[in-house]
């Protein structure tokens, strides 16, 4: 094995790549340590920068939208919010090229950047009574910069990790970057609650909603430090050295047959499920507390994020599990409980918190610790789904195209049909059709949108889907 004795993960990215047929791995646990934090605080903030809207969506709804009816700006908030996961496949394609080409580190500088940015201006944005549409077009904008510049960072997070590590250990490790997401949800909300009780609920509508967003400045300046000081990935640099590198990598993931198959099968044998599973656990679960069972919002906040503290660990306990058990069995487990459970789980919400659906729910009558109990079970779920995930993609795509092969399928199935969940599941339980239909069980109708991608997952994974941990990074 090879690698940089010093730890040290600055430097000249062709220095310690080893011989040709030699595997190349960082095994140094210093190393490891310098390189895993150094993915995953940066990913961790960009993910935060993605979420703050997300954890304020609902608020926005009546700062950037006309002011016709609440639900109509609530599903055209949650619109804007899922603008940035429908540009998310397209940062994939044009970054995740741009990594295989020149390299994992400068595509992580450049998607910090814009994502930073992106959310810093958010902070400026004039909103609806002074700007008008101007102001929702600017919103939307910035959304789907941010989109772009996310779609590029996770594929090459999860890459960077995962080609410096040892092959038996990949889930373990990479389970690591898994974390950020839900830390980075879990940050956006403590930031937006802290400066809500600090400055008050009027001082915050009026303008402190901007301070999380202006916060994004000093993250950015961390972030890029931090990633300044990366070396390039020992897998990449060897192969650069050698004049290996793909030179379309657009063109050799997807008009390979064989490649295009697997790229397929990752999307709605895995990710999609995944994704589905990832954003109802979290942000619909919020959305659900929020607005149906019209929980105030610090309640509400202070509920899932005990669950998500609680459940966080287990990402990485999955991750470990998928190196002894097998990624796929995992992750299918997790879906299959999500599509059997999620019905009985939302309905004991209902009943644990606002069971007669009052104006505004009382917080004393609330059962907090059942009701944690059951935003912690969604949560499991998360964790089996997406703790194996990064392995799972990047052994699945050879290293000359790995970043643009993994990252398109990833976002497609946590963008497109995860990050659309709370707009579609919302927009379905406050339809005609559910009221007519269901009557008052129509608030659990917006479940059917995820249980039948975890079903169509659970179908085409359980069918077509192979292992993958015993799958080599340094071998074509």
């Amino acid at each position: 094995m090879s690698g940089d004795p010093s730890g040290d993960p600055s430097g000249d990215p062709s220095e310690g790549t080893g011989g040709t047929d030699e595997p190349v791995v960082f095994t140094d646990a210093l190393t490891l340590r310098k390189v895993i934090l150094a993915a995953s605080l940066g990913t961790l903030f960009e993910w935060y920068d993605f979420y703050l809207y997300g954890s304020l969506a609902i608020f926005f709804g009546g700062l950037f939208f006309p002011s016709t009816n609440d639900t109509a700006q609530l599903l055209a908030s949650l619109a804007t919010f899922g603008a940035g996961f429908g540009v998310r496949p397209l940062g994939a394609i044009v970054f995740g090229h741009l990594g295989d080409l020149v390299g994992r580190k400068y595509t992580f500088l450049v998607t910090m950047t814009a994502m930073g940015l992106g959310t810093a201006l958010i902070g400026f944005l004039p909103t609806y009574a002074t700007w008008g549409l101007g102001a929702t077009a600017a919103l939307v904008a910035l959304r789907l910069l941010q989109g772009l510049a996310l779609g590029g960072e996770y594929g090459g997070a999860a890459t960077y990790v995962a080609e410096h590590v040892p092959d038996e250990k990949r889930g373990y490790y990479t389970s690591f970057i898994q974390t950020t997401a839900t830390l980075g949800f879990f940050l956006s909300m403590g930031v937006i609650g802290t400066t809500r009780v600090w400055i008050g609920e009027d001082a915050f509508k009026a303008w402190g909603w901007r301070i999380p967003f202006l916060i994004s400045f000093v993250l950015l300046g961390v972030s890029l430090y931090i990633r300044l000081k990366m070396r390039e990935s020992p897998l990449f640099a060897k192969m650069k050295k050698e004049g290996k590198t793909s030179r379309n990598p657009i063109k050799e993931s997807f008009t390979n047959p064989e490649n295009l198959r697997f790229v397929v099968l990752a999307l709605f044998g895995v990710t999609a499920g995944q994704g589905v599973v990832w954003y109802t656990g979290q942000f619909y679960a919020l959305t659900f507390l929020q607005k149906t069972l019209n929980i105030d919002w610090k309640t509400s906040y202070e509920l899932v994020s005990i669950a998500l503290a609680l459940g966080a660990p287990l990402f990485v306990v999955f991750g470990w599990l998928s190196d002894k058990l097998g990624r796929k069995r995992i992750m299918m487990a997790g879906c299959a409980l999500g599509a059997l459970t999620y019905v009985p789980i939302y309905m004991a919400m209902k009943a644990c918190s606002n069971p007669n659906l009052l104006p505004k729910a009382d917080p004393a009558e609330i059962n907090h610790a059942a009701m944690v109990a059951l935003l912690f079970i969604q949560v499991v779920y998360v964790c089996m789904v997406y703790g194996p995930i990064a392995a799972f993609l990047v052994e699945l795509f050879p290293t000359r195209i790995r970043y643009t092969s993994m990252s398109l399928p990833y976002h497609l199935g946590n963008g497109w049909f995860g990050g659309f969940l709370p707009l579609i599941a919302t927009a379905v339980t406050a339809s005609a059709w559910a009221k007519r239909v269901f009557g008052p069980n129509a608030i659990y109708t917006g479940l059917m949108y995820p249980i039948g991608v975890c079903a169509v997952t659970l179908v085409v994974g359980g069918l077509w889907v192979t292992e993958t941990r015993t799958h080599k990074l340094d071998r074509a």
